[in-house]
């Protein structure tokens, strides 16, 4: 093929409304992470859009290297339109052959690229560009396909539904796009009103029982809990198998307080997909909820409990493990599964896990919940006050306002008060003393070197305090 005819093959390509032009992948922080959100955590699995999801999944395989794998994902997506609208279909292909076209060119089989163009430009002959049409059905695509993408995509999604609904205002699935979509942005500025679209969509289309329950989690919010049970309890008898209907109803239950019934639900989700990392997740955190509930109990409430509260423990630790097997990046397991393993009294498994947890990018709040589980865990099992007061420290240095800030300090002043009572001249507890004056304001250092100080070892002179 000559330099010219791949440029105006390249030229073409570009025009193609498909994944390989859409961006998805842009702001991901990495592949994987998009893979496993798309394929795991993503909703609405058991819905209709399988030829989105093979296109999707040829998009992944194509940025993977696997191009034949990519080809199969997309035959798979042509044997789905062709079924699900054969009144349609050409117009429904034509993003799956602007895939084929953008994987052929990859694979450097030109020919076979310029078939499918070829077949686009058959299609959009009739309309103002030879490789694309505006056509509600292609706005449509693009929209769901940025909705199983995530986040960083539902904004444009939103856009792509309004875009659709202006063709035709009554489409059933359109509305339920852009329900979701508004669903989805409801804490992000400027607010959104998906109520109403999550009304408008449930009415045009009550067989989506998915929408029906994030409308009952946005009544839920506005305490309109009796209508959002109502909803909740009418998917769920319609939809008994739905993971994303299971999911959601899931959590509506949890906030709710009913923490027994979200299990049961999650549970029910865990027959289909029995390997999810998040349905695990989402399960260990439930057991860990009542864990936390049972040993917040008074003495005479605990009294029997015992051995309950260890089979919780033992729950949520199996559940937590096999998630973290899978996903060892889901937010903070690692810590939650290092303090339940303290719980059940295995230290060296939660040494490891803690450990793990600190060689992670963390935010400025989650790394001082790290400092105050970890220090409390040296101080009350380990009985390493030396360790414990390095972590309360390094929690307490970094400059974010936070309830854990303050319990380390608290911690802190304690240890200084205690260590204080048995000698006053520790030198220990008047260099904390010192640190914790002047993070309140108290005193200007009295010397230029006592922060570095704190760093270097002199306020805690064991090396093991360092992090490893």
């Amino acid at each position: 093929m000559s330099e010219t005819t791949k440029n105006s093959l390249d030229s073409c390509l570009q025009q193609l409304k498909c994944h390989f032009t859409w961006n998805l992948v842009e702001g991901e922080s990495s592949l994987d992470d998009f893979e496993d959100r798309v394929c795991n955590k993503i909703e609405f699995q058991n819905s209709e859009f399988k030829a989105t999801m093979c296109n999707i999944l040829a998009y992944i395989k194509h940025r993977r290297g696997q191009h034949e794998a990519a080809l199969e994902c997309l035959r798979q997506a042509e044997e789905f339109i062709q079924r699900e609208h054969a009144g349609q279909a050409k117009i429904r292909s034509l993003v799956t052959w602007g895939n084929y076209a953008w994987v052929y060119y990859h694979m450097g089989r030109f020919a076979e690229a310029q078939i499918y163009i070829d077949k686009v430009k058959q299609v959009c002959k009739k309309f103002s560009s030879p490789y694309r049409i505006e056509r509600p059905e292609m706005d449509y695509e693009e929209g769901w396909t940025r909705l199983k993408c995530g986040r960083n995509q539902n904004q444009r999604a939103k856009v792509c539904f309004q875009k659709a609904l202006e063709k035709n205002p009554k489409d059933p699935e359109f509305t339920s796009g852009l329900a979701i979509a508004s669903y989805r942005l409801d804490n992000w500025p400027p607010p959104q009103n998906s109520i109403d679209p999550l009304r408008q969509a449930v009415r045009l289309n009550p067989d989506n029982q998915y929408v029906k329950v994030l409308l009952a989690m946005k009544l839920q919010k506005i305490n309109e809990a009796d209508e959002g049970e109502r909803l909740v309890e009418e998917a769920l008898k319609k939809a008994p198998f739905a993971t994303d209907v299971l999911r959601r109803a899931a959590k509506l239950y949890r906030n709710k307080g009913d923490v027994d019934q979200s299990i049961e639900l999650l549970r029910k989700a865990l027959k289909c997909m029995p390997n999810n990392a998040y349905l695990h997740f989402y399960i260990g955190s439930c057991y860990r909820s009542q864990v936390l509930k049972t040993q917040n109990m008074g003495e005479n409430e605990m009294c029997g409990k015992r051995e309950k509260l260890q089979e919780l423990i033992g729950h949520a630790l199996n559940h937590l493990r096999r998630a973290e097997k899978s996903n060892g990046n889901l937010f903070h397991i690692c810590s939650y599964l290092a303090c339940l393993c303290v719980q059940a009294g295995q230290y060296e498994e939660a040494e490891y896990y803690f450990q793990k947890e600190f060689s992670k990018e963390l935010s400025p709040v989650a790394k001082q919940v790290l400092h105050l589980r970890y220090g409390n865990f040296q101080l009350y099992h380990m009985k390493r006050e030396d360790k414990a007061i390095h972590h309360f420290v390094e929690g307490v240095k970094i400059n974010q306002e936070s309830k854990q800030s303050e319990k380390m300090k608290n911690r802190l002043q304690k240890i200084v008060k205690i260590r204080l009572s048995r000698n006053e001249a520790d030198s220990v507890a008047m260099h904390l003393l010192e640190f914790l004056q002047d993070l309140n304001g108290e005193r200007q250092p009295t010397e230029e070197n006592s922060e570095r100080d704190l760093d270097s070892g002199y306020l805690i002179p064991l090396e093991s305090l360092a992090e490893k």
